[in-house]
């Protein structure tokens, strides 16, 4: 039988930091899996009185950390979601001056409960659909400071809000610390990819992973493995930067792997899909505007079959079917 650590959502807190002592040490590679229960008690006040300034619950908190044995700056830690568990009941809401259709919403706190039950998501008494559970905050500790659980992302991950990290997935973050210090919160019942609003399908809920060390994969930004696709990470202060620096990144697996470099980036062009990943951004955002995120998060996607397995044959030599 598998070995299961159960995390409450009360070991919860705000932002990946090395100063918060671990509440679990696990050795990687082992199979024993790591339930974290996370919290949405901010939405429920939300719900409840509709007051931004009257939160006593923080914004997105991370339950956690957890001290993975042998894992040391410079390696890559390997996540594997295998469940998340969801409760009873979901949120939408419509924050002022939060969202991409902020104009277009009214001036204050706007909330919606949504049920979550064996029929699916209740969006609105005429619309229910399957759950597509995912983790919007994961990520591991800097070497300093405290990495915000809002925004924006940072290359130890935090609040990506990507769809693809969900059961089946393997999330690599970077390692900065000793141990690594995981932390994972803010679980959505669903989520379009860009959450428009900014608060998309909200949810409490339970994601079970177990993790492995990757010695010497040193990363600049987190991947994701999903069954199909390879997906990198882009974070930059634009657009253009971010698309930028996920493309480099995924050019370099392939030249790591044996690729010509021509080869690579004519493979790249044809199958290599990019987008816009969650709405965070990649730098500090104004401390005024602490919703208006800067630079963005972008993803790029290689199929599986072109980076997994022998590496490639020389230029020009052979074929792969994909």
């Amino acid at each position: 039988m598998t070995t299961e650590h159960r995390l409450g959502k009360e070991l919860g807190r705000p932002g990946h930091s090395a100063d918060v002592p671990p509440v679990l040490r696990i050795a990687p590679g082992t199979g024993e899996r790591i339930a974290f229960q996370t919290d949405d008690a901010v939405y429920r006040e939300l719900h409840e009185h509709g007051d931004l300034a009257r939160l006593q619950a923080p914004l997105n908190p991370v339950t956690g950390p957890v001290y993975v044995e042998g894992a040391r700056p410079g390696d890559a830690l390997a996540v594997t979601i295998h469940e998340i568990r969801l409760t009873d009941t979901g949120w939408a809401m419509s924050l002022p001056g939060v969202g991409a259709l902020r104009e277009r919403m009214p001036d204050r706190v706007v909330t919606r409960r949504i049920p979550i039950d064996a029929d699916g998501v209740h969006l609105t008494d005429a619309v229910t659909v399957a759950p597509r559970p995912m983790v919007g905050c994961i990520g591991t500790a800097p070497a300093s400071g405290v990495a915000s659980t809002v925004m924006p992302a940072h290359a130890i991950g935090g609040n990506m809000d990507v769809t693809d990290i969900a059961p089946g997935a393997t999330v690599y973050l970077p390692v900065e610390v000793e141990g690594a210090l995981l932390a994972i919160g803010d679980v959505h019942a669903i989520m379009a990819r860009g959450e428009s609003s900014f608060v998309a399908i909200e949810a409490e809920g339970t994601v079970v992973v177990s993790v492995d060390v990757v010695p010497g994969l040193a990363l600049r930004a987190p991947r994701i493995a999903t069954a199909d696709e390879w997906i990198f990470v882009g974070l930059g202060a634009t657009v253009q930067e971010s698309v930028r620096r996920g493309y480099e990144d995924a050019f370099d697996a392939f030249v790591e792997r044996g690729w010509d470099a021509m080869d690579a980036y004519t493979v790249m062009s044809a199958l290599a899909h990019s987008e816009l990943g969650g709405p965070t951004g990649a730098v500090d955002p104004d401390p005024l505007h602490p919703f208006d995120a800067i630079g963005a998060v972008t993803l790029h996607r290689v199929p599986r079959a072109l980076l997994d397995g022998e590496p490639s044959p020389a230029a020009g030599d052979g074929a792969a079917a994909v």
